[in-house]
Order: C-alpha cells, then structure tokens, then sequence
C-alpha cells in the first residue's frame, strides 16, 4: 500500500494564523511583580463603579495600563541587576568574627584589595565624611589639617592646614565643596582649598550636618545653639537656643530630614526648623546619650549609653525597644550601613553587627592600636572607614552596602558635564523648608482647616446672590395708565438696578482684600528679588 502523499501549500498564511513562537514574552514571577506593584489600583471593569464619565473612565483606564506595563518593566529590568550582596559564611565550627582583615584581602578580587589601605598621619584625633555618592573621601584632624581626595584613586584634591582646631567636616551637595566646622566659625571651601565663605552666625559649631535635598547645612554648637543655612542662596532659615547645653551627638534622619540631638540626660530630640521647640522626644537611656544613628530608610535608630548598652528603636511608632544589646564596653562611635549593619566603635576595638532572626549579632571584629574617633560605612562600597588620633584606615566589610546604585540618584563615575546637570536638576527640584515634618506624608492630606476657611471666604465674597425682588405694581383703574407690557419694563429696570449695585459691593470688597498677585509681589526672596 502507497502511503498518502502530503499536501503542500504554496501560498501564505492569513494574517490572523500566523504565529511567531518567539513574539511572546517569558512570564515574570508573581512575587517579583508584587514587589514592584502600586498597589490594586481602580477596578474599572465593573459597571456599578462611581465613575460614570465615559471620557474620565477611557483616560483612568489608559493610566492604569501605564502603570501595569511599568511595573512589569521594572520586575522584567532585574535581570539586569547582575550584582548581588553576601556575606561571609563561616565553615562548621568556627564564627566570622575570627577572621582578619589580611585574611579577608587574600580572598577577594584585586580590585577590591587595592580599596583596602591605611593612613598614617599626626594632627588627630580625626573626623572623616564620605560623599553621597562614595566615591570622594574628606578628613580633618583636630589639630588643623584638612584633606579632600579620590579614595578609590589616591588622587589628592586638596590639603590645608587651617592653623586652629577643627571640630567637624561635611560635604556639601557635590564634592567641590565642603564646610569644616573650626575654633570660631564655620568656613566654606572648594576642593582646591580656596576659602569661600566664612559663617560667622554659626560659632562655636561642634556638629555639622548637610541635608541634600533641602540644600541646608544644619549645626549645633558648644552652647545650645542650632542653626540651618540655606546654601543656595546664603540665606539663615533658622537659628534658636535649644537649652540642651552643649551638642556633642547630632544626626539627621534621611527620610524626613530631622535632627536627632541626644543630650546628658538619655533623652533623644528630634528637631526642625519649622519648630523652636522639638517636634518628638524619646527617652531611651536613663544615663546620658554616647551616640546615636539611623537606618538610611529612615525607619531604626540605634543608641549607645555610658551603662554598656545598645537599644535599637523603631522611630516610627516612638515606643519601647526592638532590640537591646549589651557590651562589654560603652560604644562611643555608630553608623549604619546601607544594608543594615551597624559598626560599634568600643575603645580601640571596632564591632560590626549582623541583623539575623530579629536580633543582632557580631559579624566582624578589627582591634586598633589606639581608640577609635570616628566610624563610617562608605555608600555603595563594602568598606567600613575608621579614624583614631594617627590613622584612617579602610577596613573591607563584605555585604555592607547596596550592589546596585541609580545612576539618578548617586552615581559614583559622574563626568564633569553629569555633575553640572545633577546640581540643576537638584536646584530645581530642591525642597523647601517648610516641609520638614515629623511625619513626611502630611503634604498627601488635605489641610481641612484652611480649606474650610477658603471655601467659607468664596461663599461671602466671590458667590453672593442679588437679593430677589417681589415687586407688585400697584393697580390703577385709569385708561392705558396700566398693563402688563409696562409691569414687565419696571420689573427688568429694577432687576438691573439690584445687579448694578452688587457689582459695585463686589468690586468694594475685592479692593479690601489683597489679591494673591499683590501678595506674591510684596514677598521677599531674598538675593532672589532680581528675578519677581
């Protein structure tokens, strides 16, 4: 038997049954979606909903699709983000604080190898910052010396000796400048060293803090005082006595950018410059606060006592503890990486701690030879920079910081004309003081006093009715004297006489109040007046 011949189509397939097997898209993980997800959103599919508008609805549903195609973007765009952060595992029998940093540079890349370095230098103790984006480092010793540069490179960018004590350093919103907090006054220099500006408002500073997105350079000082500059324009937004006698732990929180002073009493305050007195106060020690620091996300705090212990606090909720260690020694020195662990500076020995099941425990231990002045976690760097009267030294820290960095936001390798694009933008989009709150999502809510009062204000003035006119004629008997053609003209004459007179009323009370145009008009802005 012959088998059946197959039929062959020579022409094309419709349109509509062609298909191509590589034309559709890999399914995302469900719980990679709901990572990036926004929530439910509006469910426009069903025909009780309160949206009857049909153009309303067909412009709600584009949106909506915007968004579902966004997020599945983002969930797809992971598989980019080759970089992952890990930490040390310890082999069966033995803990990760046993390891040296000797050992740790054998075992990683060159490259991170080479970021691991010392510095032996001679007018400490030392204070030392990082950039935002971590890739410039500077130094200042309690004895004068200065020093800005490249810490990835070596390159120097600058080095002066301001011949009096330095108390603190801080960049500013790029590393071509910084401000240096010295005996007086607070100076401001650019990265070769020139002096811009001299602060003589701000004297006796012992804290320096930058906010980066408000452009204010925050301090507090010897006797009490506090103060935020404005840098962009030169202006002094806010300066008051905070009768907590001398400021010796400051910080700020990243997410609502307020000030988290802790004085001689165990008491942490939390400050704006909205506000001359603290917005929140949390009693965390019954001894006096050794220094305190907050999560990047802005949701833990943690803080150190004379007693020996460490309590960490959810700031969000300002209540009891979440966790409490207890040392063999006080720690005088904390930071937070961007991963969570937190660094305790003890004498001359530096402790990181590791967020496993709820509770901290050590990681990683390094011994100095003198005490440790300052400690901190360089961004998006797994490096831990520590600073004593006669050294710095960076020590590597495996899992300490975030792999993947958004070039928006910080990028480590800006060129010159990316930096001058950033500080734009950043000016534009700078926020103002005003908005510094306790809690940040109050500008999502609806001010219900003052909307009450504009409504009530519109009703008066903009929407008041003419008064109705009940006019009856009065009826005469005489010939051609009356009729309906003539009580019909006396009502419109009436009518425009009323409308006439509250035009005028309106126009009165208009002139009475200022108008918005004339309030703007009056408003100082400062060096900024040129350009209303």
């Amino acid at each position: 038997m012959t088998p059946p011949v197959a039929k062959r189509y020579h022409g094309k397939a419709p349109m509509g049954k062609r298909k191509n097997e590589h034309s559709e898209k890999v399914p995302v993980n469900k719980t990679v979606l709901a990572k990036h997800s926004r929530g439910p959103g509006l469910d426009l599919t069903r025909k009780t909903s309160a949206i009857k508008s049909k153009v309303l609805r067909k412009k709600l549903k584009q949106k909506e699709q915007a968004i579902t195609e966004q997020v599945e973007a983002s969930a797809r765009a992971e598989l980019l983000l080759t970089e992952e952060h890990g930490y040390m595992e310890a082999e069966l029998g033995e803990v990760t604080t046993e390891y040296r940093q000797r050992q740790i540079t054998e075992n990683v890349d060159i490259t991170s190898a080479a970021k691991r370095f010392k510095l032996d230098l001679q007018f400490g103790p030392y204070c030392f910052r990082y950039t935002r984006n971590g890739r410039h480092l500077l130094l200042g010793g309690n004895q004068g010396h200065v020093a800005a540069f490249d810490w990835v490179t070596k390159k120097l960018a600058c080095e002066i000796n301001v011949m009096e004590s330095v108390h603190d350093v801080t960049w500013l919103h790029l590393e071509t400048m910084f401000a240096v907090a010295q005996k007086d006054w607070v100076y401001v220099y650019d990265n070769q060293g020139i002096e811009l500006h001299c602060l003589k408002r701000m004297n006796g500073v012992t804290r320096l803090e930058f906010l980066p997105y408000h452009f204010l350079l925050a301090s507090g000082s010897k006797d009490g005082h506090m103060a935020w500059l404005d840098v962009s324009i030169g202006k002094m937004v806010s300066r008051y006595n905070s009768n907590l006698g001398r400021i010796s732990v400051m910080t700020q929180n990243p997410s609502n950018a307020l000030l988290c002073v802790g004085d001689s009493k165990g008491v942490v305050s939390m400050w704006s410059p909205n506000s001359y007195k603290p917005l929140a106060k949390m009693l965390c020690h019954h001894q006096s606060i050794m220094t305190c620091a907050i999560h990047p996300s802005g949701t833990y705090m943690a803080t150190s006592s004379i007693d020996k212990s460490v309590k960490i606090w959810d700031i969000r909720q300002l209540q009891g503890p979440v966790s409490h260690l207890h040392l063999r020694s006080p720690a005088h020195r904390m930071s937070y990486s961007q991963r969570g662990l937190l660094a305790l500076g003890m004498g001359n020995v530096v402790e990181v701690y590791r967020e496993t099941s709820g509770d901290f425990k050590p990681y990683l231990r390094h011994r100095t030879a003198r005490n440790v002045n300052c400690v901190k976690f360089c961004p998006y760097e797994d490096f831990l920079g520590i600073s004593t009267a006669n050294e710095f030294s960076s020590l590597l820290v495996p899992g300490s910081a975030e792999a993947n960095y958004d070039a928006y936001e910080a990028n480590p390798f800006l060129t010159k004309s990316q930096r001058r694009e950033t500080e734009v933008k950043a000016l534009l989009e700078k926020i103002q003081p005003e908005l510094i709150t306790l809690d940040s999502t109050e500008i999502l809510e609806v001010d219900v006093p003052t909307y009450k009062e504009t409504v009530e204000a519109k009703k008066k003035h903009l929407y008041i009715k003419p008064k109705p006119i009940n006019f009856e004629p009065r009826r005469t008997k005489s010939k051609g004297k009356g009729g309906t053609a003539k009580i019909i003209k006396t009502k419109k004459i009436l009518k425009d006489l009323s409308r006439r007179e509250m035009i005028q009323t309106l126009r009165e009370e208009q002139k009475a109040t200022p108008s918005k145009k004339t309030e703007i008009r009056n408003k100082d802005y400062g060096v900024l007046n040129r350009f209303a």
